[in-house]
C-alpha cells in the first residue's frame, strides 16, 4: 500500500447531458467517432426521456465519495473521483483532479467486474493519454484487473437477489443477465465469457438459488448489424412461461449502478415482455451505494496498487 495519499478513479462509459443536447455527440463517441443515424439518435432520445435522464454519473460520483470515506475509515488517506470514457468528466479530468489533490498513486477501476482487453482497452488508452498530457505532474496509475471474484461484490449481488426473491412466489426463477455482445467479439474473448459464467455461478451459489432455478442470459443487444449473443432474456421468458412459471426476477450481474440499460432495457422493455408472457416481474435493486458493494470497491482499490504501473 502506498505511504502517501491514494487516489481512486472510478471509470465508466458516461452518459449524455441532462438536457440531451449532446446525445448525438455521445453516441458518435461510443461508436468510435462514427456519427449515429438520425433515427438512432431520436430513439435514444426517446429512451432517455422516458427514464428522466441517466443517473449514472451522479451515482458513480457518490460511489467514489463512499469509497473514499470507507478507505479513510480504514486509516488510508484517500481521495475518490470519477472519469468517463465517452462524456464529461473525462478520465483526464479525473486524473488531473487527483493530481491536484496531492495523490502520487492512483487505483483506477473500470466499473465492470469482468475485464476484457478487447472491449475495455479504451480505458487503458485513455489513462495513457491522460498521463502523457499531465506530464511530470501525473500520478502513478495502477489499473485494477478483473474483480468478478471479489467476495464483497458477489455477496452484494446475492443480497439483492435474496431481497428480490422475497417479493415473489416461492420457486420463482432468476435471470442473471449481462450486456450482449456481437457473436464475433464474444468468440474472440473466451476468457471474458468465462468470467461472466463464473460470476453467475458464484452469485447464484451465494444467494442460495439452486442450479435449476437460474439462467444466464443476455440483454441490451446493440444496433450494429450481425449476430448477437443468445439467449436474450426475450428468448427465455416464453420458455419459463411454458414451464409453468408465473413470476421472474431479473438480476444484472455486470451493471453496478442505475443507468439506461437498467432503467429502460430492464424496467421498461423486459417488464413489458414479462407482462405479455403473463408473468409477474421484479428486478433486483442496483448495487449503487450498497455498503457491502462499497466495501468491495475499497478492497479492489487497495489491491490495485499491487498491479503493474501505467505511467
Amino acid at each position: 500500500m502506498t505511504s502517501g495519499r491514494l487516489g481512486v478513479l472510478l471509470m465508466t462509459y458516461g452518459s449524455p447531458a441532462d438536457d440531451l443536447h449532446d446525445i448525438g455527440d455521445y453516441l458518435a463517441a461510443v461508436r468510435g467517432g462514427r456519427p449515429a443515424p438520425d433515427e438512432l439518435v431520436e430513439e435514444f432520445r426517446r429512451r432517455y426521456e422516458l427514464i428522466g435522464g441517466s443517473p449514472l454519473i451522479p451515482i458513480t460520483r457518490d460511489q467514489a465519495a463512499a469509497v473514499e470515506e470507507r478507505l479513510r475509515h480504514d486509516g488510508i488517506d484517500a481521495v475518490g473521483t470519477i472519469g468517463m470514457r465517452f462524456s464529461a468528466p473525462s478520465i483526464l479530468d479525473g486524473l488531473r483532479e487527483l493530481a491536484d489533490a496531492g495523490c502520487e498513486e492512483v487505483s483506477a477501476i473500470v466499473m465492470s467486474p469482468q475485464y476484457s482487453e478487447l472491449l475495455m482497452a479504451g480505458y487503458r488508452r485513455a489513462i495513457d493519454g491522460a498521463v502523457a498530457e499531465l506530464g511530470p505532474d501525473a500520478p502513478t496509475v495502477h489499473l485494477a484487473p478483473a474483480w468478478h471474484r471479489e467476495a464483497g461484490f458477489v455477496e452484494a449481488v446475492a443480497e439483492r437477489i435474496r431481497t428480490g426473491l422475497a417479493t415473489l412466489p416461492d420457486g420463482a426463477p432468476v435471470l442473471l443477465t449481462a450486456h450482449s455482445l456481437p457473436k464475433r467479439v464474444a468468440e474472440a474473448e473466451p476468457a471474458y465469457l468465462d468470467q461472466l459464467r463464473e460470476t453467475a455461478e458464484a452469485v447464484a451459489r451465494a444467494a442460495g438459488v439452486p442450479e435449476e432455478r437460474w439462467t444466464f442470459c443476455w440483454q441490451s443487444a446493440g444496433h450494429e448489424p450481425g449476430e448477437w449473443m443468445k439467449p436474450d432474456f426475450t428468448d427465455v421468458l416464453p420458455r419459463l412461461r411454458d414451464e409453468g412459471h408465473r413470476a421472474v426476477l431479473v438480476a444484472p450481474i455486470q451493471f453496478l449502478a442505475d443507468h439506461l440499460e437498467i432503467l429502460y432495457d430492464v424496467d421498461i422493455g423486459a417488464r413489458e415482455q414479462a407482462t405479455e408472457a403473463g408473468m409477474a416481474f421484479a428486478r433486483i435493486e442496483s448495487l449503487n451505494l450498497s455498503p457491502t458493494f462499497i466495501g468491495a470497491l475499497a478492497s479492489v482499490a487497495r489491491g490495485a496498487i499491487e498491479q503493474p504501473v501505467r505511467s
